[in-house]
């Protein structure tokens, strides 16, 4: 008996969607083209589900808050469910103040956000946090704590209680590879820091 195709209709125009938001942006300071990280984060996803509208979330997850496009764009585009997940996954930026300003207050929200959202916004938030701690692994490796001078917050102590906010936020994906992979790596990168 033939497996029935895969019905990726959804996710593919989703794809479509955020390849054009992204068009021509840079990851900061890696040289490639930004939408390799929301892949990167669908395909983290898709080791925990199957369910399409979380993959077209986790690859649209930055769209909002990166580019020109807004929550009503993507609930026009892809319905009600997949605009609250990318909403939840969208820093809010205060009025008059600047990224660097306003970096520990949006990410203590992101946190309290988090650890109150639904099992289905933790998954599409595992997928876009387990990608940026890969990239901070990597360059870790190479840079050492000079990483830290990339980011708009520099202090390491800052990045180690984010990470670990986040950690304790997406715990109820504990027995996922995915966060798992997540929580070794923030310990690897972490390790002996007060």
């Amino acid at each position: 008996m033939a497996n029935k195709p895969l019905d990726t209709k959804l996710l593919d125009r989703a794809i479509i969607f955020a390849v054009y938001a992204h068009a021509g942006t840079e990851r900061r300071g890696k040289g490639f083209p930004y939408i390799v990280h929301p892949m990167e984060a669908v395909s983290i996803v898709s080791t925990m589900t199957s369910d399409q509208e979380l993959l077209a979330a986790a690859v649209l997850h930055d769209t909002v808050e990166d580019t020109n496009v807004s929550v009503e764009d993507i609930r026009c585009a892809f319905g009600d469910r997949i605009a609250s997940l990318v909403a939840d996954e969208s820093d809010t930026f205060e009025d008059g103040m600047s990224e660097e300003e306003s970096w520990h207050g949006r990410k203590q929200a992101a946190i309290e956000r988090l650890s109150k959202a639904s099992r289905d916004a933790k998954i599409v938030a595992l997928g876009d946090k387990l990608s940026n701690m890969r990239a901070i692994a990597q360059d870790y490796a190479v840079k050492g704590d000079s990483l830290w001078e990339l980011f708009h917050e520099k202090r390491r102590s800052e990045h180690e209680w984010h990470y670990r906010g986040l950690a304790d936020a997406l715990r109820e994906l504990k027995d996922t590879a995915a966060f798992q992979e997540f929580e070794r790596l923030i310990n690897q990168i972490f390790h002996g820091t007060d």
